[in-house]
């Protein structure tokens, strides 16, 4: 056998194996700590006066024509960076309802080929009858998507007591032309014994008027000839 360990020796042993093994080299933590910092700061390369970069990240080289974005008009790269054309596109329909921005400029790809009224549509030179506010109102739509409406022209009518019909704008005459002798409404047309001593009748074409009546002189409820 070798010869015993000292007490020296042993209680040196014991202190190292108690130690912590994440304990280590100040150094390394500054070397982690740099690593970390760089992971976050990346720096990208610089293509300025090598070339250019679309929105995409695609790099294209000096005096190549690109497209930069999928709504952009093509560019040519630079020494001083992409240079754009800047054409005049043509003005867009007043009535477009779809516009695409696939290349340079935005076209129309649909039109809005109908009119909306009190939330309905009709189509272009569609004519059309409202039920409100009247019943008399005809619309159309216009070839410019407006809808131009006017109320019907409904002529006088002929008797002093019309009536509106459902699903008729202008009202009717129902028995005729009429017109009024006193509080009564006798036919157009005819003479009329309101009573034993009076004989009406209606003006020609003025209904509004009231009746032409011959009164006679009676006597006890007979006529006096």
């Amino acid at each position: 056998m070798g010869p015993p360990l000292s007490s020296a020796f042993v209680l040196l042993l014991a202190l190292n194996a108690a130690s912590p093994a994440s304990v280590g080299n100040p150094e390394d933590y500054a070397a982690d700590e740099a690593e970390r910092t760089a992971g976050e700061n990346i720096v990208f390369d610089d293509y300025r006066g090598k070339g250019c970069v679309d929105d995409s990240g695609f790099v294209y080289k000096l005096g190549e024509r690109f497209y930069p974005g999928h709504s952009n008009c093509p560019c040519v790269c630079t020494e001083d960076g992409p240079v754009c054309d800047q054409p005049e596109c043509p003005k867009l329909h007043p009535k477009c309802t779809k516009v695409e921005h696939n290349g340079c400029c935005p076209e129309c790809k649909e039109v809005k080929n109908f009119c909306e009224y009190r939330g309905k549509t009709y189509k272009i030179l569609e004519e059309f009858k409202v039920s409100h506010p009247s019943p008399c109102e005809w619309c159309r739509c216009e070839p410019n998507n407006e809808v131009h409406c006017v109320v019907s022209d409904c002529a006088v009518p002929e008797c002093v007591n019309p009536v509106y019909e459902p699903e008729q704008c202008c009202p009717i005459c129902k028995n005729g032309p009429n017109c009024f002798a006193g509080t009564t409404i006798i036919p157009a047309g005819i003479e009329v014994k309101v009573d034993d001593c009076t004989i009406c009748r209606c003006h020609n074409g003025d209904w509004w008027k009231p009746a032409q009546c011959l009164r006679r002189e009676c006597l006890n409820g007979q006529s006096l000839s």
